[in-house]
């Protein structure tokens, strides 16, 4: 979900219509749709907190947030599609206030103690980090285009934590969100501990920091 130029908030409500074939509807969305969408996130949210991936149905999606079972499929077109909106919902959350989260001196700094932050988060929350992850690297292509927004959103915070101008960029958002996904990856599915993990991306955001300057100052 998201809000148009007027300030409206809108949401891709996915069809599939058999044999792969699919296309996306876009509305706008009223307040008491909202508020019916985000009981339903929350509520598989919920679910993904008490039992994983596998303890988040449709059915008990709906039974849990107090819909008839065929609403949930107006906002969500699978349950991949529902838990990256619950993945989306989670980063907001964890990046909130990123000012805030994203302290020291320099880039390196600001952007490790993020890195840091998401990483913590996810190793407190395991059940809902496997769930989240499993969808978000599904292979359901109702998951795609709220997968691109997600992941747009986390490269978003990752250049703010930045701050400072650094050489190419768009690169180096793009290789620390998969430096930030593979965290992910070892926290849930792996089960690394998590101060293996947090070594990780301190050290992969000084790499990739360090090479990015090294490879603009070469002759």
């Amino acid at each position: 979900m998201r809000k148009n130029g007027g300030g409206q908030y809108r949401a891709d409500e996915a069809v599939i219509l058999g044999e792969g074939e699919r296309f996306t509807v876009t509305r706008t969305l009223n307040k008491d749709q909202r508020e019916r969408r985000e009981r339903l996130i929350d509520s598989a949210r919920e679910l993904a907190l008490e039992g994983g991936y596998p303890a988040v149905t449709m059915h008990d999606v709906a039974d849990r947030a107090g819909v008839a079972r065929a609403t949930v499929y107006r906002y969500f077109a699978t349950k991949d599609h529902l838990l990256t909106e619950v993945a989306a919902a989670w980063a907001h959350r964890v990046t909130d206030d990123v000012d805030a989260l994203a302290v020291g001196d320099t880039p390196l700094e600001r952007l490790t103690a993020l890195l840091e932050r998401i990483v913590y988060v996810a190793a407190d929350e395991p059940t809902l980090t496997s769930a989240i992850i499993q969808a978000v690297t599904s292979d359901d292509s109702s998951v795609d285009d709220a997968r691109t927004i997600l992941f747009l959103f986390l490269r978003d915070r990752l250049s703010t934590a930045i701050g400072d101008p650094v050489p190419e960029r768009e690169n180096v958002e793009l290789v620390l969100g998969h430096v930030l996904l593979a965290a992910l990856v070892s926290l849930a599915s792996l089960r690394q501990p998590v101060e293996e993990v947090a070594a990780m991306v301190r050290t992969a955001g000084r790499l990739v920091l360090a090479g990015a300057l090294t490879a603009t100052a070469a002759p």
